[in-house]
């Protein structure tokens, strides 16, 4: 069962279009390393991504993924987990299986698409420029674009504005319930990858409008095929 052509397609980045799990470890564990503290390893730092960087390294420092308050140091510490991270940004990161497929078959298509993500806007814009995949956002938000972000769906209804179309029209992409409940907030559907970061979150379970295996099946989900159309150029402000 299809869904209907949106006008735009949001897409998620961590564990959605790249998995940067790697990369994001071998920086956590630097960070741990300079802190005096033991390394924790890319299983566990899987479990703890999500929900923005800063959340990410309070998490590190308290050694567990429920935490009520930030520990203290969070801040400093933030601020050398993103040098760090910066420097080994596209190490080990690669593209999910699919989605250079699946991009290129919706560029020609002529659909406009933005990246919604928690990572800073930054390095957002910097891992998507390095791995060839910036040139097919009209917009790229990230984290700390906008005072809010995921699950909170102004950062949608802000892609939405920039690409010039209407939110109703847009159609969300995720692996989190981040992801599900920013576009439940706003009203528009979501597609979910199956594999991801969401550490046991039952997003799978919860309502997606559809679950794909690998995001080349998305095109046929929409009603895009290999329509031999002239790609278009991406939509709204490069630089948002």
């Amino acid at each position: 069962m299809g869904l209907a052509r949106p006008s735009a397609v949001f897409f998620d980045l961590d564990g959605t279009l790249v998995d940067s799990a790697p990369d994001i470890a071998t920086a956590v564990d630097r960070l741990l390393i300079e802190l005096g503290r033991e390394p924790v390893g890319e299983d566990q730092v899987r479990h703890w991504i999500g929900n923005g960087a800063r959340r990410l390294v309070a998490r590190a420092l308290a050694g567990q993924r429920e935490i009520t308050e930030e520990p203290p140091g969070t801040g400093e510490a933030l601020a050398r987990f993103l040098v760090l991270y910066r420097e080994h940004l596209v190490e080990r990161t690669t593209v999910y299986p699919g989605v250079r497929t699946m991009l290129a078959a919706l560029a020609q298509a002529g659909l406009a698409m933005a990246v919604i993500t928690n990572k800073p806007e930054g390095l957002a814009r910097a891992l998507l420029e390095e791995i060839g995949l910036a040139r097919y956002f009209g917009v790229i938000l990230g984290g700390d674009s906008l005072p809010v972000k995921k699950p909170d769906p102004q950062p949608l209804a802000h892609a939405a504005g920039l690409l010039g179309v209407a939110l109703t029209d847009c159609l969300l992409v995720g692996d989190s319930d981040a992801d599900l409940q920013a576009a439940r907030a706003a009203r528009i559907p979501m597609v979910c990858v199956p594999y991801g970061y969401r550490d046991g979150d039952d997003i799978l379970f919860s309502g997606p409008a559809a679950v794909v295996q690998r995001l080349d099946e998305l095109p046929p989900l929409i009603g895009i095929r290999d329509t031999g159309e002239t790609p278009r150029p991406a939509h709204g402000n490069a630089q948002r």
